[in-house]
């Protein structure tokens, strides 16, 4: 890293600031570059700071050996700081999405193996509701489509909070389960699928309907959180005819709130299949300088006889898969960011060659 190019970068930048002429857009560009630049910089000073701390605390222990257990824990923990600023520092030198502070509409629903697929859309649910609620976030359920038995053939659920996104963008895909449904009386193992979406909330700035494109309809609310307003046609559907785009909302009483909640779900997939469709343009002129296909459209298994839950993104492994169904995300979640991080960089490096 070239610390001096980035100081005469942010020296460049201030004077620019100066510049009495500037319009409003332009200052407000060089404003969010001055403050990265600064955040950086900063950043670098205590990573400095804590290199030197580092290298004295090394040094008094092979001087003072009677107390080199104090000496060897206070290195684990600035080397752990150490990694931390690191981390910090390559978050700003190469951005994460924009939206990784938003809340988000998460989407859950039964692929193949019928009904065991909709027990697992359920098991699914309450283990994001727990790792939620180890995170102090808000979850609540704005439409829900139960099965007999227990199951759902489809939950769309509102997570309120700062961060969510970040830490349950990369849930979205096909998770597999193998395990002996609650049905299965011989004991075999069957194999089910359930698919995930993500959706960050869109800010109202952002996506812009026409209000004639929409075609929307008013129908009586049923099943769980229903059951109280089921004599008023409370519940909405939402189309959105140009694009074919459905969404619909039971959660209120009120049909007004409803077709509010109902809309921002609209906004927020519309926003996501744009950011899509940008995401496979620049995948596909990746995939040509690098050479790379595209991932598996399955991002995870979920194995109960073995205790076993793999994510096939990263290779990563874990024998938990218990306390991981309860809501012990950490160490899936953890290892995903920093694989995110290091993918920004290569992407960085690309757009630097060019």
């Amino acid at each position: 890293m070239n610390w001096d190019s980035i100081k005469k970068e942010y020296d460049s930048v201030l004077q620019k600031l100066a510049a009495p002429n500037l319009d409003r857009k332009e200052r407000g560009e060089f404003q969010k570059k001055a403050s990265q630049y600064s955040s950086i910089l900063e950043k670098h000073k205590q990573e400095v700071r804590l290199k030197e701390e580092v290298e004295e605390l090394k040094k008094s222990v092979d001087v003072d050996p009677e107390i080199q257990e104090l000496y060897t824990e206070e290195i684990v923990t600035k080397e752990q700081d150490l990694k931390k600023i690191k981390n910090d520092i390559e978050d700003l030198l190469y951005p994460a999405d924009e939206k990784d502070n938003a809340s988000v509409f998460l989407e859950i629903r039964a692929g193949a193996g019928g009904q065991e697929a909709a027990l697992f859309v359920g098991d699914l649910f309450k283990m994001y509701n727990n790792y939620a609620i180890s995170r102090h976030w808000n979850v609540s359920i704005m439409d829900s489509s139960e099965t007999d038995i227990g199951g759902y053939k489809e939950l769309v659920l509102y997570i309120k909070g700062k961060g969510v996104y970040k830490h349950l963008k990369f849930e979205s895909g096909v998770h597999r389960v193998q395990r002996v449904p609650q049905t299965e009386t011989a004991g075999r193992v069957h194999t089910s699928t359930v698919t995930v979406a993500v959706l960050p909330e869109a800010e109202d700035v952002e996506v812009n309907i026409d209000p004639n494109d929409l075609r929307i309809d008013v129908f009586r609310s049923g099943g769980p959180g229903g059951q109280s307003v089921n004599t008023t046609d409370s519940a909405v559907r939402i189309t959105h005819i140009p694009t074919g785009v459905v969404v619909s909302c039971q959660d209120e009483r009120s049909q007004i709130k409803n077709k509010a909640k109902a809309m921002k779900v609209l906004k927020s997939r519309i926003l996501k299949a744009d950011k899509e469709r940008k995401d496979a343009k620049l995948s596909a002129e990746r995939k040509q300088q690098i050479g790379r296909g595209e991932r598996s459209e399955k991002i995870r298994t979920y194995n109960f006889p073995q205790n076993r839950i793999s994510d096939h993104r990263i290779n990563l492994t874990l024998k938990k898969l218990d306390r991981v169904m309860e809501g012990d995300l950490a160490d899936l979640l953890n290892p995903l960011i920093d694989w995110e991080r290091e993918e920004r960089k290569k992407s960085a490096s690309l757009l630097e060659e060019k």
